[in-house]
């Protein structure tokens, strides 16, 4: 049975790793093996598979990865990142960073995908942390929270976006719905539920955080910091504006989408930090500044392996045709359309891994549904959307990104990352239960 072998497949990914202390991308390869083998994959198919999730993942990740730990690296290094932060703790006081981390974060997922948003701010949150003085997780939390809930929730991301081209909903509509449970949702599940971890002693990894002392009359202001952390933000909110308003013919259509690319956003504002806080007022040198690009590319190399092996993982998963079987095992279930949605997609989810497998297979899986039942395909978005993110289970980068860089070991991104994505979920559709009784 399918699912079986799924379920052994990430009990040995897990003995790999914490019994036998095998590293995490080669405990991911042969995980991903172990799954093809006893799904009845070809061997040579199972090896295709592979290559094609660890390509696949690393060509939309390690560009943004790369450049974006470069430009972090350059604007920490250069001080930015320390003027940010203390201003935040300024302005909010230091018990209540998470809730400036939470604000943050939530204003930058709107418009911004899950990793671009991560990258970015992860320079940032590692700061407050250690300029405040508190436990990386009092941030992180909070920080995590808020770029996974615009992620499910909101549209122009591509998981909500995706699932209303297919059920024709409302784009409007779903962002409407969306904030409605997006903002309490971020509260609850970022600086509240951040509380439970306390106690926990997780610092900043060392190789990801800058320590140096600053003369913060010779670092840039405010303004301009903040400017350049969000040029990036700026150039992809160009692309997106051109691409609803421009002729797609048009010069400057081509132009501007093309600077609005995040991998292209990210090269340009990554020149933008080199100047601002190398060459202007020969703050470094072009060299000093390459040292710095070297040394960020070289803390990323493990995680970079590691996301791709999750991906080869994923892949597996997905070629020995595990979307196709919980499909059918499913379609004769008579519940309600929302939590039928809901079920389906957190099967899919935890079986497959991928968020974008997830929210295609069930809202193709759900169209007749809604179309028979003529329950709001708004509402049914939102559901399939919060039920994308649940488990996040380790055939998920997302997965292995918190759990490198939040410098935790595979129990506790369990007890934290993995429990608060599900819980999140859950609170998805409770609310969209909630919704639907004042809705119809």
């Amino acid at each position: 049975m399918p699912l079986i072998v799924l379920t052994l497949g990430i009990v040995l990914l897990f003995l790999l790793i914490i019994v036998f202390k095998l590293n995490a991308f080669l405990s991911l390869i042969l995980s991903a093996i172990f799954v093809g083998v006893f799904q009845g994959m070809e061997p040579l198919t199972i090896v295709k598979s592979i290559e094609s999730g660890l390509g696949g993942t690393l060509g939309h990740l390690a560009i943004i990865i790369g450049l974006g730990a470069i430009f972090g690296k350059i604007i920490s290094e250069g001080g930015g990142a320390h003027r940010i932060a203390r201003s935040l703790i300024n302005n909010f006081g230091e018990k209540r960073v998470g809730w400036a981390i939470c604000l943050a974060s939530f204003v930058l997922g709107i418009i911004l995908f899950f990793e671009v948003t991560f990258i970015l701010l992860i320079p940032i949150v590692y700061t407050v942390a250690v300029e405040a003085r508190v436990k990386l997780l009092k941030v992180g939390i909070p920080f995590l929270a808020a770029i996974s809930i615009t992620h499910c929730f909101l549209p122009p991301h591509p998981g909500p976006t995706a699932i209303s081209s297919v059920l024709g909903a409302n784009l409007g509509v779903v962002l409407a719905y969306g904030l409605i449970l997006a903002i309490p949702a971020s509260v609850i599940f970022g600086p509240l539920f951040s509380r439970l971890y306390k106690n926990w002693d997780v610092e900043v990894p060392d190789h990801l955080v800058t320590k140096a002392e600053f003369n913060m009359d010779e670092v840039p202001s405010f303004a301009t910091c903040v400017l350049t952390t969000l040029s990036p933000v700026i150039l992809i909110l160009i692309g997106v504006i051109a691409e609803y308003t421009l002729p797609k013919t048009s010069t400057i259509y081509k132009i501007l989408t093309f600077i609005g690319n995040a991998d292209i956003s990210l090269l340009i504002s990554l020149f933008i930090a080199v100047y601002v806080f190398g060459l202007r007022k020969k703050r470094k040198t072009i060299p000093q500044l390459m040292k710095i690009a070297e040394e960020a590319l070289i803390s990323m190399g493990g995680i970079i392996f590691i996301l791709g092996g999750g991906g080869a993982f994923k892949q597996v998963i997905i070629d020995s045709g595990m979307a196709d079987y919980i499909a059918h095992f499913t379609s004769g279930w008579n519940i309600s359309p929302f939590i039928l949605a809901w079920i389906i997609a957190c099967i899919i989810r935890l079986a497959v891994g991928s968020a974008t497998v997830t929210v295609l297979t069930t809202s193709a899986m759900m169209s007749p549904v809604v179309q028979k039942t003529g329950v709001s395909p708004e509402l049914m978005v939102l559901a399939i959307g919060t039920a994308s993110i649940a488990f996040a289970p380790p055939s998920d980068v997302s997965f292995w990104m918190t759990k490198e860089y939040f410098n935790l070991t595979i129990g506790q991104t369990i007890k934290t990352v993995c429990l608060m994505f599900t819980l999140i979920a859950i609170y998805g559709l409770l609310g969209v239960l909630a919704l639907s009784t004042v809705i119809g």
